[in-house]
């Protein structure tokens, strides 16, 4: 196995420093820059993909089939039948096969067309592209990219899923913006103000960042300014005392990390231990990757009276589904102003949002669009 290339920043390193005048616009404009093809993405959650009922689903603006026949694994092909474009989706599963609702032509799992019923002989009609299909962690993933790299590119393990010392929450919510923003925006702890409705007055501190050929992650602590400490708050990032924030000692370190194409937050109390658990992975919808598909898996650390986060669940996801509301307000505004700009105008002074920029942009697909 490769041994990863890691190179750590301390938070005034001189190295990682920019000038306030710096335009991120120099450059490729990373919202123009897909998606690599090449990885296992989600495209859908493994109950949403019934035994014996085609599912639809969507990649960067290519139709998706998810079949899970009577016998044998669940499989992925393109969701267009060859005959007449018709959705694949629309057909019935049969045995291991899929037919088209319009006039029964039949596609097995290697998208080989079996049957034309009216020509009753196998090998008349075209077959359909297939994808690699995996499951794992609750979710369908499929490798959109070359298949024949997909056996040698390992399927993500999300979060704490199969833990029981943990408990965990799903949430896929839709966001009109490009994937990259969203990258950006779990990265950038230093917009806590956003949400100030909703965790009062806490403020991150930076506590340096780390890098490397596929990877970026910045690390924080969490400091209360004052007011009182919502109850879901602390069940994430801990309790923080109201005092002085240069003499607040750091309880739990928060990792935010872009391996790419995924991302990762993680708390560690003072210990070590690890006490919450996100992976996140945003999957363009269309063709120009403008609309993202989110799909996350939230998983917190049971405490000893384990009944006391089943009583707070619900109150958890009020809040974090407000957390997100309130991302998902601000990054489609970037992206309209984005549309409005005519391209990338942001001015980013942040060393840690420079580097991921520079991330997205290297591993990102390698042909960069040029137009709106």
């Amino acid at each position: 196995m490769l041994q990863e290339k890691r190179h750590f920043d301390a938070p005034n390193d001189p190295r990682s420093g920019v000038t306030s005048d710096h335009v991120a616009r120099s450059g490729p404009d990373l919202r123009r820059v897909d998606l690599n093809p090449d990885f296992w993405l989600p495209v859908a959650w493994s109950h949403q993909v019934r035994r014996g009922r085609p599912f639809a689903a969507r990649y960067a603006g290519e139709p998706l089939v998810l079949i899970r026949p009577e016998t044998g694994p669940l499989y992925a092909l393109e969701d267009r039948c060859a005959h007449r474009q018709v959705p694949l989706s629309k057909g019935k599963i049969e045995g291991e096969t899929i037919r088209c609702c319009y006039h029964g032509w039949a596609f097995d799992r290697k998208g080989s067309c079996v049957t034309v019923p009216y020509l009753n002989k196998p090998g008349n009609g075209r077959g359909v592209r297939a994808y690699p299909c995996r499951e794992s962690g609750g979710l369908v993933f499929v490798f959109p990219g070359n298949p024949e790299l997909a056996a040698r590119t390992p399927v993500p393990q999300p979060c704490q899923v199969d833990n029981p010392e943990f408990k965990t929450r799903r949430f896929d919510p839709r966001v009109e913006c490009h994937y990259s923003f969203m990258h950006e925006n779990l990265m950038d702890m230093n917009h806590q103000f956003l949400h100030r409705r909703q965790m009062g007055q806490i403020t991150a501190r930076f506590m340096g960042q780390g890098r490397g050929e596929d990877f970026v992650e910045a690390r924080y602590s969490f400091a209360r300014k004052g007011g009182d400490q919502p109850l879901a708050e602390r069940l994430l990032f801990g309790k923080h005392k109201d005092i002085d924030v240069s003499q607040q000692p750091v309880d739990e370190i928060v990792t935010v990390r872009t391996s790419y194409p995924y991302q990762t937050l993680q708390i560690h109390d003072k210990d070590g231990d690890l006490v919450m658990d996100l992976w996140v992975a945003y999957v363009p919808q269309g063709q120009d990757q403008l609309t993202t598909q989110t799909f996350g898996l939230l998983s917190v650390k049971r405490p000893k009276w384990k009944f006391l986060l089943d009583l707070a669940w619900p109150v958890l996801g009020i809040f974090t589904d407000r957390i997100f509301h309130e991302d998902k307000e601000v990054v489609e505004m970037e992206q309209q102003a984005w549309r409005e700009l005519g391209g990338d105008h942001n001015v980013e002074v942040f060393p840690v949002v420079r580097n991921l920029r520079d991330l997205l942009i290297r591993s990102g697909a390698p042909t960069v669009r040029t137009a709106l």
